[in-house]
């Protein structure tokens, strides 16, 4: 899978944020789509009518409905983190940061 990784060794992942449909939660069947450098570079230069010709092209079946509220998390390389969803909100969660509970 490729993925944008910045000069701080982070790694950009996709995710919608707003409430409605999820991005990756919906379109779990190509997980590429959190990484493709392409979708970044589109969010990041907001040209937003590209990026809807793009997934349309490179992911045909995939579930349009969060591309709206599409954000970027850069996430040091290497971390293990998970995407959970609400209501179609979607949230990154990270492995490190999460406080578990033992019985």
């Amino acid at each position: 899978m490729e993925k944008i990784v910045n000069q701080k060794g982070e790694v950009a992942v996709v995710y919608s944020p707003g409430y409605g449909s999820g991005w990756y939660t919906w379109n779990q069947e190509c997980p590429e789509m959190m990484f493709d450098p392409n979708i970044v570079h589109y969010l990041e230069t907001k040209e937003y009518q590209k990026l809807e010709a793009y997934v349309q092209l490179k992911y045909p079946g995939a579930y349009l409905g969060g591309i709206g509220t599409l954000e970027i998390k850069w996430i040091p390389e290497g971390t293990l983190f998970r995407i959970q969803e609400y209501d179609g909100a979607e949230s990154i969660e990270i492995r490190d940061e999460l406080n578990w509970l033992t019985a």
